[in-house]
């Protein structure tokens, strides 16, 4: 294999691919990045047996088709480091050169025939927009548990209805929602897949940042597909599924709430100062006030108070400041809307103003003693 290609472009397609490298390789062989230049393109692809990820370019003028098998981390900090225009890659034996400038570098390669055959993407169910798309997923990954002790929590539902796509995440503590128009080959198209949130968030920091990204979701739901222009990935789906969220989601809630985000966020941010962690912030609603509490008399505490539009009873209601951080950078609008049921049920927050069904983050409360 030999190839000339721009250092920009070789640096694009070695990010893309490099976020299916697994962190602790099964075999040594997955440790690697699966380089193949042919038919005018160089390819890139990544494996770990559950998420693969390939990336390709045009811009590489192809001396000698082939393929080669090196590590992953090291080509990606290679080609990091270099500060020339183009880079030269060729083969020589068991080793890859790497060339650019005055820096010239070698690579032993791994073993090409130990190396898994990289999985088929599903046939496509519809494209959506590349942008929304990923924008949805980083909000209700958020949710998703941090530990794999109950797999299926640390998964994103993908559910398709129609010409909707509904995503959502739960680890118990909370639950995210976002929902997106998208473009079925169907128009009875209905599918759901329960598919890893780390695999897909980084499925979708590799997408493009415009056009459409087309989503394959097969029936038996073994796999899901996401191509975009030059990317290709694929993720094994997990066993089970989620709680359907329409039944956890009140319907009706006897006190609103109206706030400004960004104030409501700094708020939090200066009161969660004083906080140990997991320890809760109070959020006391009355009128137009909004007084923020937490820390304790015997030790550090601390209270800061916002203005709210408050429409139905006055309550108090704990959180997980993290928990709700989190919940309000899903938001993503000017103001937020809060609404309570009783100070031990789940809140539920939304974009002020916006339709009830782009997006939702119910969060459970913190019973406070006493």
């Amino acid at each position: 294999m030999k190839l000339t290609i721009p250092r920009s472009a070789l640096a694009h397609v070695v990010t893309s691919a490099s976020r299916a490298l697994p962190h602790r390789p099964p075999i040594p062989v997955l440790a690697g990045l699966l380089l193949k230049a042919a038919d005018n393109q160089l390819a890139v692809s990544a494996f770990d047996y559950d998420t693969s990820m390939t990336a390709a370019t045009g811009a590489a003028a192809i001396g000698e088709p082939g393929q080669v098998l090196v590590s992953g981390r090291l080509l990606a900090d290679i080609v990091k480091s270099l500060r020339t225009a183009d880079v030269t890659l060729h083969t020589e034996g068991v080793r890859l050169l790497v060339e650019s400038g005055s820096a010239r570098f070698t690579l032993h390669t791994l073993p090409l025939e130990e190396y898994p055959t990289l999985p088929l993407t599903p046939a496509v169910s519809g494209t959506v927009n590349a942008t929304a798309f990923a924008e949805a997923v980083a909000k209700v990954t958020v949710a998703c548990a941090a530990d794999d002790t109950l797999p299926v929590l640390t998964g994103v539902r993908l559910a398709l209805e129609g010409e909707e796509l509904l995503l959502s995440a739960t680890d118990r503590y909370r639950f995210a929602v976002q929902s997106l128009p998208w473009e079925p080959f169907s128009g009875d198209a209905t599918a759901t897949a329960l598919v890893p949130g780390s695999s897909l968030l980084d499925i979708t920091k590799a997408l493009p940042e415009a056009g459409n990204v087309s989503l394959a979701l097969p029936s038996d739901a073994g796999m899901v597909g996401v191509t975009a222009d030059n990317l290709r990935a694929t993720t094994r789906c997990l066993e089970g599924d989620l709680p359907q969220h329409k039944k956890l989601f009140p319907d009706e809630f006897p006190s609103e709430v109206t706030v400004d985000t960004s104030e409501l966020v700094a708020a939090v941010k200066r009161v969660a100062l004083v906080l140990e962690r997991n320890t809760p912030v109070t959020l006391a609603f009355l009128g137009t006030s909004l007084t923020l509490t937490g820390g304790t008399s015997d030790d550090a505490s601390a209270e800061d108070r916002i203005a709210c539009e408050l429409d139905g009873a006055p309550v108090d209601i704990s959180f997980n400041p993290a928990f709700l951080l989190d919940g309000l950078a899903t938001i993503g609008a000017k103001q937020a809307r809060i609404s309570i049921s009783a100070p031990t049920k789940p809140a539920l927050l939304r974009a002020a103003g916006e339709p009830d069904n782009t997006g939702k983050y119910l969060i459970m409360p913190v019973r406070m003693s006493g």
